[in-house]
């Protein structure tokens, strides 16, 4: 399994952008990634247009929110389904749901000790 990695650069840089929206739209964005990685979870292998949509979104959501590894395992699956290897996306997906949970602890986490 990836080890679970955040970006703090990445979180001072959106925190210093949103202000007084950060910790809001933080919270907002934990929620994001577990529907996202669920929606993903419910798709792979049924609607790969689908699959990749969430998996793109949760990827991007991810990376510019400092969730580093649960970006990169999106990433994986997006780009695995695009590869047409439904056996490496359904590989990394096994690891999605672990990530999103920790990834979010570590974000909240991150948050409180500002």
């Amino acid at each position: 399994m990836t080890e679970v990695s955040i970006n703090e650069a990445a979180l001072e840089s959106m925190e210093s952008l949103l202000g007084e929206q950060f910790a809001a739209t933080l919270d907002f964005c934990c929620v994001e990634f577990e529907r996202l990685g669920s929606e993903v979870l419910a798709t792979i292998g049924q609607d790969k247009e689908a699959s990749v949509r969430h998996a793109h979104s949760l990827k991007s959501n991810a990376a510019q929110f400092g969730a580093d590894s649960l970006a990169a395992v999106a990433g994986e699956i997006e780009q695995s389904l695009n590869n047409d290897n439904l056996a490496q996306a359904t590989a990394a997906s096994a690891q999605l749901m672990t990530q999103v949970a920790q990834s979010q602890t570590l974000l909240n986490n991150w948050l409180a000790s500002r």
